[in-house]
């Protein structure tokens, strides 16, 4: 039987430790640099940045919130409305406006953001592609499909501009931009996407990088959508192996992805396909769990 995901290792209560460390580390530095350099100055912005993106790392967005308006306001005074700073500090508000469900408030800020680097870097920069995908996933986590799909197809032909056909980044906008065909059923549309992010991925970054889990967990998904069931059960199990391996039991992708096996199964005994699944121990583990009187009267 797979580890329960719930397991508290050693690794995890060290992890929580460092986390509070690096809290009272970023809060000291902020203090000090405001006693030191006064509440007015490019380092206070900095700090209050930093120490927000933690907090909305951490998913404590009602405190990561002030600070990222605190940093935004601040630059905006240092340094006036059109500066590379301001929109960075537009596109972080925006990302935990989004992360919060608020897309309304997230949407003018990720296209002030965009049409500020615009300006500043020009069209062909990273930061102007980052932007053209930030606001493509507002619009995606919207169903806004239509709008999000230009955006997307600008972001990943910009990057291969800038950054060459095989970079880590490209292999992300492939990513989106085969997530959002696979929500419309464009099914023959995004598989050679996810191939090719998961290839990308792969031979930049090594066979056992996170980023190639998540590429194969993808591709796994896409299959089960298509009821192509043999095909995504080993790709599942390879995504399980590389993150237990890479990020260890209890990390959220390794979570996520048992996750996703669990209720793969249950979609092949809700097809009446359970011949199709193969003998590794954990898929049989699952099935068998699934498949017992007490998980079927839940």
């Amino acid at each position: 039987m797979w580890p329960k995901a719930s397991t508290i290792s050693p690794n995890c209560i060290e992890c929580r430790a460092a986390t509070g460390r690096r809290n009272r580390s970023l809060q000291q530095a902020l203090a000090l640099r405001q006693r030191l350099l006064g509440d007015e100055h490019p380092d206070v912005a900095l700090s209050l940045n930093n120490l927000a993106l933690l907090y909305y790392a951490q998913g404590r967005y009602a405190e990561a919130e002030p600070l990222y308006q605190q940093a935004l306001a601040l630059s905006q005074r240092l340094w006036g409305d059109e500066h590379p700073d301001v929109a960075q500090s537009l596109n972080n508000l925006a990302l935990l406006y989004e992360s919060q469900g608020r897309y309304a408030e997230a949407e003018p800020l990720y296209q002030q953001a965009l049409a500020l680097r615009q300006r500043l870097l020009g069209q062909e920069h990273p930061a102007v592609a980052l932007s053209l995908n930030n606001l493509a996933a507002l619009y995606y986590s919207q169903g806004r499909y239509a709008e999000a799909e230009p955006l997307y197809q600008q972001a990943l032909a910009l990057r291969k501009r800038l950054l060459g056909d095989e970079h880590p980044a490209v292999a992300l906008s492939l990513n989106n931009l085969a997530a959002l065909y696979q929500s419309q059923g464009r099914y023959a549309e995004a598989e050679p996407l996810l191939q090719q992010a998961f290839q990308i991925s792969r031979n930049a970054l090594g066979d056992n990088h996170p980023d190639v889990g998540i590429c194969l967990g993808n591709l796994a998904s896409l299959y089960v959508a298509q009821g192509r069931y043999s095909d995504a059960e080993p790709l599942f199990l390879e995504a399980l192996s590389l993150f237990v391996q890479a990020v260890g039991q209890d990390h959220p992708y390794t979570t996520e992805t048992i996750n996703r096996l669990a209720k793969f199964v249950r979609t092949v005994i809700e097809a009446g396909q359970t011949q199709l699944l193969s003998d590794h121990p954990v898929t049989q583990a699952l099935l068998q769990q699934l498949q017992s009187p007490s998980a079927k009267g839940s």
